[in-house]
């Protein structure tokens, strides 16, 4: 028997990097999935989102762990047009055990800018939001919910040199620390019920996001037009541990643990992984 096994999770973002591997990890350990991603480019992302054939691998992954998923495409933002799906997919699968809100966007130097930092926050913060709310009148005593922020909430950003520079930028820092204190505040709530809320805080982590130019120039802004091998080595700022990054697997073996009953008196964590990134911006805190 799998550590999740006979559960439902719901996983936003879930058409590749870290959505698809929490999706494909879950699988393996038993659970079922309904899989939501919106499969659309923003203009204000300087990168490519997945595509209807991504979601449709996601899907051909999880099947291959002989679990069963319903995958739908639904925009975060829209909250009725993700309650649809949700409820498409508990119709279909039974019932609903483990949230996962994983749905995210960088815009860095997004143009126009505040419409970039208008989309981080609609898609980090109110779409994770939206994923929670419409999943709470299907959970019960034993639920999981998880979301994803990033160790970018958790790092002392100093001065602000240059108000205005880049609200996307900013937009994605300020959405992921607003997102741990609603996850956190929500736990308080939602505890009498026995159901659990954490945060799951990743650093950098090999997806697209990550290896993608906008990126790759934040790394290494004194270069017109830097490549990976060039952001590569200024990864490691990032970390502790001597590593430029981690893989998805990683935060999803974070993901299994606390969707499963071995974590089932574990909540309002905010759960780091991010190889020691943490160590480097703060002193010991009670």
């Amino acid at each position: 028997m799998g550590r999740v096994a006979g559960k439902v999770a719901f996983i936003t973002g879930a058409g590749r990097g870290q959505g698809r591997s929490h999706a494909v990890r879950l699988a393996e350990e038993g659970a079922d999935i309904i899989a939501v991603d919106i499969c659309q480019d923003f203009e204000t992302v300087g990168y490519p989102m997945a595509t209807p054939d991504d979601l449709k691998e996601t899907v051909r992954l999880v099947e291959e762990q002989g679990r069963r998923i319903v995958a739908v495409q639904a925009d975060v933002r829209d909250a009725a047009q993700l309650r649809q799906a949700l409820e498409q997919g508990v119709r279909e699968l039974g019932r609903l055990d483990i949230v996962v809100a994983q749905a995210g966007i960088a815009t860095l130097k997004g143009q126009p800018p505040m419409q970039a930092w208008c989309d981080v926050i609609d898609v980090n913060l109110i779409g994770s939001i939206n994923a929670v709310q419409a999943a709470l009148p299907h959970l019960s005593e034993g639920a999981s919910i998880i979301v994803t922020a990033s160790a970018a909430a958790l790092m002392d950003h100093g001065i602000v040199q240059t108000p205005g520079s880049d609200p996307g930028g900013a937009g994605y820092a300020f959405s992921k620390r607003a997102l741990a204190d609603y996850a956190h505040e929500i736990a308080r709530n939602l505890a009498p019920r026995g159901i659990r809320v954490n945060v799951v805080h990743p650093t950098n982590c090999n997806t697209p996001m990550l290896q993608s130019e906008p990126m790759y120039r934040s790394f290494r802004p004194d270069l017109e037009k830097p490549t990976r091998q060039d952001a590569e080595p200024a990864f490691y700022v990032q970390q502790a541990m001597p590593v430029p990054y981690i893989e998805p697997v990683e935060v999803s073996n974070a993901i299994v643990f606390l969707a499963s009953e071995e974590a089932r008196y574990v909540t309002g964590m905010q759960m780091r992984v991010d190889a020691g990134g943490y160590l480097k911006w703060h002193d010991f805190h009670k």
